[in-house]
């Protein structure tokens, strides 16, 4: 048996417009094995940023959240930053782009992609 957790989405939470649109990316792509990644790396105007990108395969320490067809994999390390965090999709003045909705974060800078702890 593999050592890849699989959650019910209260780990992570994506919105309808968020679901939509990595359903549209992955259509674009034509690839129906990818999965959003959402991860935390160091860095950012507050400690901490955000990062999405799609892979295909979930590694080992990944924990999975499916919704509405959608998979989202969150690596081990990012998972203490961001569990019950929801992501959202937005379209604005300031562009396209995924959003996070942190409750863990204490603050956030005013371009909304970091974050501090």
């Amino acid at each position: 048996m593999s050592a890849v957790e699989s959650f019910t989405p209260s780990v992570v939470q994506l919105t309808e417009r968020a679901v939509n649109k990595v359903k549209s990316l992955i259509e674009d792509e034509a690839n129906d094995d990818l999965k959003l990644r959402v991860f935390v790396t160091g860095g950012g105007c507050s400690g901490f940023q955000y990062g999405f990108t799609f892979d295909e395969l979930a590694e080992e320490d990944d924990t999975l959240v499916e919704k509405d067809g959608v998979t989202v994999l969150v690596d081990s390390l990012s998972y203490q930053y961001i569990d019950g965090a929801e992501v959202d999709y937005v379209e604005g003045l300031e562009g396209s782009r995924f959003v996070v909705s942190n409750p863990n974060a204490e603050t956030t800078c005013g371009c909304g992609s970091s974050f501090s702890i």
